[in-house]
């Protein structure tokens, strides 16, 4: 009959025992990540508990970015100066890691291979660091292999770590690379909400630029629907005094934050400039000064400004590059109005041309090319003929109400919108 000896039970009755110790480290370690949504404090608390657990001179944790395909250290302890670089997903016992996506030791680097080895040299002279021995396990969260976490140098006389700590390591990481995971996301869906909520406020301001459409009655009504959160259409109008009415609509090329600047820069210098130019030529000439000093090249911006004189009963026009508005006359029949220089942005000191047409029981209707560039699940566009049907068929309507008519119309038809809609009518008195 085999008898174990007292020294036997001992170092088993150790072994169980620190089994135990690390199974509650790890416990411990799931219970605090689960409650940690922190990208940093999941980051610090992972090193700090497995560099006492390993007892590990340095620790740090390099995550994958996966655009620069580049590994980045974004935790370390006790090791200086990693933040500085971006190593290749090749290099080192850290790219054989991430490639075997198992947990590698080496137990000695200048024994071991000669790449190896040069990469810690290389390593330790821009970091002032002498590693003699390192722990590298993948972390692994959803299949994905997300970084790793990288132990340097046991804390013993001979600095070498052994293939208990490389299993304890592997242990320990997954817990930290699912938190890791975690936290990141977390991360990533709050700068993704901030920015979000940085473009709501843009298109806030924005609306806050429009026109509001008068109860009462009165000459002119707008309404943009934007495709997105913002817009890079606008349209104003206002009421100059003595029977006479200004009004605006523009076009900003392009799409997203870059173009709704734009068009917040143009509507806001529009609004201050013209409740006291009553030339609309002269009008468009200092706006397209204004715009090309800062406008980024290969944009621009098209606009249709005027003024209505009910006295006189006539329309004052220019146009930068924009569409051609339509008049629908009291027979039913229409007009347009097409001289037009061009778009705002393209170059200074552009002059512009204005027109003067009567305008007496009549409606002109501006709009942008979202309007008629609407198409339908076949891929048919509105097109201006398919808009004159909407504008006869709702103009007995208040204009303050038979704008957003014409729009819920077309979209209900089946049109899908992909762009800016913008329409501004003015009703002769």
């Amino acid at each position: 009959m085999f008898f174990k000896s007292k020294k036997q039970e001992k170092n088993e009755t150790d072994k169980n025992l620190q089994v135990n110790v690390d199974l509650e480290i790890v416990t411990k370690m799931n219970q605090e990540f689960a409650v940690s949504l922190d990208l940093n404090d999941t980051l610090k608390t992972a090193l700090q508990v497995i560099i006492a657990r390993i007892n590990a001179e340095a620790a740090n944790i390099f995550l994958i970015n996966d655009k620069k395909k580049k590994f980045e250290c974004i935790a370390s302890l006790h090791q200086n100066y990693l933040d500085e670089y971006e190593l290749d997903l090749k290099d080192g016992v850290m790219g054989k890691a991430v490639q075997d996506r198992k947990c590698v030791r080496v137990g000695n680097v200048r024994k071991d291979v000669r790449e190896i080895a040069e990469f810690y040299f290389d390593l330790d002279n821009k970091t002032n660091f002498t590693t003699y021995s390192v722990l590298c396990s993948p972390l692994i969260a959803a299949n994905d292999c997300i970084g790793v976490i990288h132990c340097l140098n046991k804390k013993t006389n001979d600095k070498l770590f052994i293939e208990d700590d490389r299993k304890l390591l592997e242990t320990l990481s997954a817990p930290a690379a699912l938190a890791i995971r975690n936290a990141k996301m977390a991360k990533e869906m709050i700068e993704k909400n901030k920015i979000q909520k940085e473009v709501e406020i843009v298109g806030e301001i924005q609306r806050s630029l429009l026109s509001q459409n008068k109860k009462e009655d009165f000459p002119i009504a707008g309404i943009n629907i934007p495709a997105k959160v913002v817009s890079g259409d606008f349209y104003n109008f206002s009421d100059l005094g003595e029977g006479r009415y200004g009004f605006g609509v523009a076009d900003v090329s392009g799409k997203g934050i870059k173009s709704s600047l734009l068009m917040s820069k143009a509507s806001s210098l529009y609004r201050c400039l013209s409740k006291t130019m009553f030339s609309t030529s002269e009008l468009l000439m200092l706006l397209n000064n204004e715009i090309c000093e800062t406008i980024s090249r290969g944009m621009f911006v098209t606009m249709l400004v005027g003024i209505y004189d009910s006295n006189k009963k006539e329309l004052k026009l220019s146009s930068a590059g924009h569409e051609p508005p339509l008049i629908l006359k009291k027979d039913g029949s229409f007009s347009t109005f097409e001289e037009a220089g061009p778009p705002l942005g393209i170059m200074a000191k552009t002059k512009y041309n204005e027109t003067t047409i009567g305008f007496d029981e009549s409606s002109m209707y501006i709009f942008t090319d979202g309007i008629t560039e609407i198409k339908d699940p076949k891929g048919e566009m509105l097109g201006s003929d398919g808009f004159k049907d909407y504008i006869k068929k709702y103009q007995e309507k208040p204009n303050n109400e038979r704008l957003k008519i014409i729009i819920d119309d077309i979209i209900n038809s089946g049109k899908i919108q992909k762009d800016d809609l913008t329409i501004l009518v003015v009703d002769s008195k």
